[in-house]
């Protein structure tokens, strides 16, 4: 695909927290439009509010975007780093006098806040800073009092912004207050150093979440301070849980950690977070690249919200799992065999245990289900004649045994020992079910379960006969 220069957007996470479904999201859309436009795909990360950094570096957040398979073309490019350009802007603003000084306190804000709503008044800061002397400002900045500095909003304007769903939006900032742009500590606030990454990155397309409309009015008037043309927006809806509400930590699958945790693969929940709310595809099941080449941009959907299924994320993940080449299913798998089986796990190597995935591959859901899945095999299992009479009555107990007894040299070959134990169990009468009963219950301790020829193959011959045998022992056969 020709490369162009001109198409640039960004990821912009603040490492102040795990990443979610909703950066995840974020982060997926701004990659495909990116790599489908032939444009480049920036990690910008915001962390200029240290006191709340969870994540110092975020190598978490460069972690789960390794996982997931979004590369980025540039970056991280860590706003912490760019302090002299947020404050060489600022100062230009300053000159202009396009920013004042708000000295007001953050208790005296509350207080005015408070009161216009019991007034039911719009809750507005009320400019009284602008009122102040010369004098009075110099005075208060010669006594260390703590201040910001706020833009000078212009109220008679209309502020109108071009987004991808919903088209042009219109702001009229009669409606908004004259917006913060640093903080009582000096430091600059999201707004601010957002606004001047985007315009000093070239930034074409700002691809973020429906929670960031009401930011966007402010931003874009910075773009207007400076005259530079405003990138495009799309503003994308808000992820919900299955009964509307916004998805929250009490959701399962709102942290990553949660998702990867539980054994959902990556290439899963790209597709699950791809096809949500993004319109109609001929196919459900597809690849990054696959995604990359079929979403269609040019047709978006404005809906306020797109509500997060955990049995649809469930069912994409079933059929990824049976997708994928099983050695790679292994490397996926191992992690959680190695919990539950710590020690036995040791003793496999690497060619059995894609050879034992394989024959529980169509039956996980999850990764996490393969250990249970797979509980026979690395644990023997204890099987009594109470449990084998639960299925099998007493009478056909006796004739089944010795039935086995003379086809279990056919171990060695699954398929022949099937045949001849299905020819015995008719000759006398005892019906099939009831024989491969047996068997399974003896070599998983399950009565129902994957085929006695992939089990057998799964145990091998010599585990195979040894579980049997143990059987017929316990049943006094």
């Amino acid at each position: 695909m020709k490369k162009d220069s001109k198409i640039r957007l960004r990821f912009a996470p603040s490492p102040t927290g795990l990443m979610h479904l909703g950066n995840v999201r974020t982060a997926l859309m701004n990659y495909l439009f990116a790599k489908q436009k032939g444009g480049t795909f920036i990690l910008r990360i915001e962390d200029t509010d240290p006191a709340r950094n969870f994540d110092p570096g975020a190598k978490k957040i460069m972690q789960d975007l390794e996982w997931l398979g979004l590369h980025n073309d540039e970056g991280p490019i860590f706003q912490s780093e760019r302090m002299g350009e947020y404050e060489k802007l600022r100062a230009q603003l300053e000159d202009k006098k396009l920013i004042y000084r708000c000295f007001c306190t953050s208790e005296e804000l509350d207080r005015k806040r408070q009161r216009q709503i019991a007034m039911r008044i719009p809750p507005r800061y009320d400019k009284i800073c602008t009122k102040l002397s010369d004098n009075e400002i110099q005075k208060n900045v010669f006594d260390g009092k703590k201040f910001i500095w706020r833009v000078t909003l212009d109220h008679t304007q209309t502020i109108v912004i071009k987004d991808l769903a919903r088209g042009e939006i219109s702001f009229e900032l009669k409606n908004f207050s004259d917006f913060p742009i640093t903080r009582q500590d000096g430091s600059f606030t999201f707004m601010f150093a957002n606004f001047v990454d985007d315009m000093l990155m070239n930034i074409s397309h700002v691809v973020r979440g429906e929670d960031h409309l009401t930011n966007t009015a402010g931003q874009a008037y910075l773009y207007g301070l400076f005259n530079v043309p405003q990138p495009i927006f799309w503003h994308l809806p808000i992820l919900c849980n299955i009964d509307g509400k916004k998805l929250s930590k009490r959701d399962f699958g709102f942290s990553l950690g949660d998702i990867k945790q539980a054994g959902f693969l990556p290439q899963a929940l790209l597709n699950y977070l791809a096809i949500s709310g993004g319109g109609t595809f001929e196919q459900e099941i597809m690849s990054l690249d696959e995604l990359v080449e079929q979403f269609n941009f040019d047709i978006m959907h404005a809906t306020g919200q797109v509500r997060y299924d955990v049995e649809k994320l469930k069912w994409l993940n079933h059929k990824w799992i049976n997708r994928i080449d099983t050695k790679e299913l292994m490397i996926m798998v191992r992690p959680f065999l190695a919990a539950a089986y710590p020690q036995e796990i040791e003793t496999v190597d690497q060619e059995t245990l894609i050879r034992v995935i394989d024959g529980i591959k169509t039956d996980l859901t999850v990764l996490q289900d393969a250990p249970i899945e797979l509980e026979f095999y690395f644990k023997d299992p204890v099987v009594d004649k109470k449990d084998l009479a639960h299925y099998i009555t007493a009478e056909y107990l006796e004739v089944i045994c010795p039935i086995i007894n003379n086809v279990i040299q056919m171990l060695v070959f699954p398929h022949k020992f099937v045949e001849m134990f299905k020819e015995e169990l008719k000759k006398k009468g005892v019906p099939i079910k009831y024989g491969f009963f047996y068997v399974r219950m003896a070599l998983t301790g399950k009565p129902h379960g994957l085929g006695i020829i992939e089990l057998v193959t799964m145990l091998g011959k010599d585990e195979s006969e040894q579980r049997i045998q143990r059987v017929n022992w316990v049943i006094g056969l």
